[in-house]
């Protein structure tokens, strides 16, 4: 069974970062389906562009959209758990933003292709999440996640190797590091 990157203490700045973002997601696709939040409510279609709801009277939204939308936030909140799966939220997730907003670029804003729907405000938006998803994965990533208290050196500095197998190089390598085997099991082990 893999061991858990997830840190003993608090989460990584990583962690926090696609945690607020799935709670975002989450909040947006719960308030798409609220009236007086989002405008035209009775024109919310299941998908297409003949949806004409707003969410705030600016982003198309439909109930294909909404749902979307809150399967991506809860995604993001469940990896949120590890800081390997964090970075892959925000990367992965930034991505797929970054072709979302291709699609819409290229799809346009009335043509049956426009499934989702997305008019150019919505396109806009997903140009901007899918560059600040990524930016923060990149960003938050090649600083490390945090180590817990009496981790580190003797000191408590999160400054680079101290005797363990740990990396703090900066990269976007994950960050395990095996525990210690226990004295009873060691000497099991030495002596067969």
């Amino acid at each position: 069974m893999a061991a858990s990157t997830r840190l003993a203490g608090p989460r990584t700045r990583l962690q926090k970062a696609a945690l607020g973002t799935g709670i975002v997601f989450v909040l947006f696709g719960v308030l798409g389906f609220i009236p007086g939040v989002t405008s035209n409510y009775g024109s919310l279609g299941f998908a297409g562009p003949g949806s004409g709801a707003l969410l705030l009277s600016v982003f198309q939204v439909s109930i294909l959209l909404n749902a979307l939308h809150l399967l991506f936030g809860i995604a993001g909140v469940l990896m949120a758990r590890t800081h390997p799966q964090a970075r892959n939220f925000l990367i992965y997730g930034g991505v797929t933003y970054l072709l979302l907003w291709l699609y819409g670029f290229l799809a346009g804003d009335t043509t049956p292709a426009n499934f989702l729907p997305a008019n150019n405000a919505d396109d806009w938006l997903h140009l901007a999440l899918g560059l600040a998803m990524i930016a923060l994965a990149i960003i938050l990533a090649a600083r490390g996640p945090a180590v817990p208290a009496g981790v580190a050196g003797s000191d408590g500095s999160n400054s680079g190797d101290s005797g363990n197998s740990g990396n703090r190089s900066g990269s976007l390598s994950d960050d395990v590091t095996e525990p210690a085997p226990t004295p009873h099991l060691k000497e099991h082990y030495e002596n067969p």
